[in-house]
């Protein structure tokens, strides 16, 4: 009995169905796409949430007693202005004479008195010159006392000559009397010459040391040296050439006339006035504050700046005083006594930092804090002076002012005061 046979497979019909997944996967990937969509909407939701009720720590200052008016008193600052601790008295010390620098005996922080040696130049061409002229003096001595001894017997040759002639006149010829009054004469002008020669080399010695004093470079005043501008061995010279050449070998100050710098804004200058009192504060130790006194106004304004140079003299010297350092000078309000009918009206102002006033569309503006809200309130502001803002209306103080911590202050909006 023989068996069917099955007819063979058709490979070429079949497909792959790509379009239809299955149904446990489609339910996964619809599963996985809402749960990614609820958590970014919590999160965004959470962010929202976080900032709305996030408040920003502020910065804050508190506005002082205001300056003016019928209760206008002493020592309240008026103008605040920076500047440098420099000294009145400074000096770059150099030589008169170029050469090579031999000898330094001072280094930073020495103490010398006038007049004393500090450092030298290589003098050997200068003191051969000194021996050179030495010699010169000598022997205008020898001449001179040569022509004198021969002056003087040609002197007492003519008078004897003459003494004879007169007691007898067949002795001696008038000629030879006349001849040793002439060499008595030529004697005479060789002495001039002699003594004229001396006076020469005299001075010739006292320019040879007067060029070696040069090269002895010696403190102008009594001071102390603040930096060292040579070395042993660099060549120096009255003026700097350019290369290797120095020009001074020390800069050095006297410490006792160490004054302040400040340029004030030349809308205050009117409150300077030469002795006012003032508060020196240094930016080395702000916890210290000198005595001060203004010892010039400068009468020059720098017109691209806008101010006006005050020189204030330190009247509290201290060690730690030291020339170039920063410093910030209070002018403390001079007391006055004057009283005029309109004294009540005079306008009352404050000074609060710079960054307590802020420009909003034109206008000048400050942001009272008050029940932890920024409140938006008009002013009126003068120029800066070293950092400060004289407000002349608005303000009446003890106002506390937002000076940093928002970058776009609103009205209404909450913040908290840093510590």
């Amino acid at each position: 009995m023989t068996q069917p046979t099955n007819p063979p497979a058709d490979l070429s019909r079949l497909r792959i169905n790509r379009d239809a997944p299955p149904p446990g996967v489609k339910k996964a990937v619809i599963r996985n796409l809402v749960l990614l969509l609820v958590l970014v909407a919590l999160v965004a939701a959470g962010m929202w949430y976080m900032r709305a009720r996030a408040v920003p720590v502020v910065q804050v200052t508190t506005v002082g007693t205001p300056v003016g008016g019928a209760a206008q008193s002493a020592g309240v600052t008026s103008v605040t202005a920076n500047g440098y601790v420099v000294a009145r008295t400074k000096a770059s010390v150099s030589a008169k004479a170029a050469g090579r620098l031999a000898y330094l005996g001072v280094s930073e922080g020495s103490f010398v008195r006038e007049g004393v040696v500090i450092a030298r130049l290589d003098n050997a061409e200068f003191q051969a010159n000194i021996a050179q002229a030495e010699a010169n003096v000598a022997t205008a001595d020898a001449s001179l006392i040569e022509a004198t001894a021969d002056r003087d017997q040609a002197v007492r040759e003519a008078n004897r000559l003459r003494d004879v002639r007169t007691q007898n006149a067949s002795l001696v010829s008038q000629q030879e009397v006349d001849a040793a009054a002439s060499r008595a004469s030529q004697a005479e002008a060789r002495v001039n010459a002699s003594s004229a020669r001396r006076r020469s080399a005299d001075a010739a010695l006292k320019f040879a040391l007067a060029t070696n004093e040069n090269t002895i470079i010696r403190a102008p005043f009594t001071g102390t040296v603040l930096r060292k501008d040579a070395e042993v061995g660099e060549v120096v010279a009255p003026s700097v050439g350019g290369g290797l050449t120095r020009g001074a070998v020390v800069t050095m100050a006297d410490l006792a006339t160490l004054e302040v710098e400040v340029d004030v804004n030349e809308a205050y200058i009117a409150r300077v006035t030469k002795g006012l009192k003032a508060r020196i504060t240094l930016d080395a130790y702000p916890d210290t504050s000198f005595r001060g006194a203004v010892r010039q106004v400068v009468p020059t304004a720098d017109r691209q700046r806008a101010t006006v140079q005050v020189k204030v003299s330190i009247l509290e010297h201290d060690p730690r005083i030291l020339p170039e350092m920063g410093a910030k000078v209070d002018f403390l309000q001079a007391e006055s006594t004057e009283k005029t009918p309109n004294a009540a009206l005079t306008r009352q102002v404050v000074r609060v930092p710079q960054a307590a006033v802020f420009d909003d569309n034109g206008k000048t503006v400050v942001w009272l804090i008050r029940e932890e809200k920024l409140t938006r309130r008009e002013v009126e502001a003068g120029p800066v002076s070293a950092g400060f803002r004289e407000v002349r209306s608005g303000l009446t103080g003890g106002e506390q002012l937002l000076t940093g911590g928002v970058e776009k202050p609103e009205e209404g909006m909450r913040v908290k005061v840093g510590q």
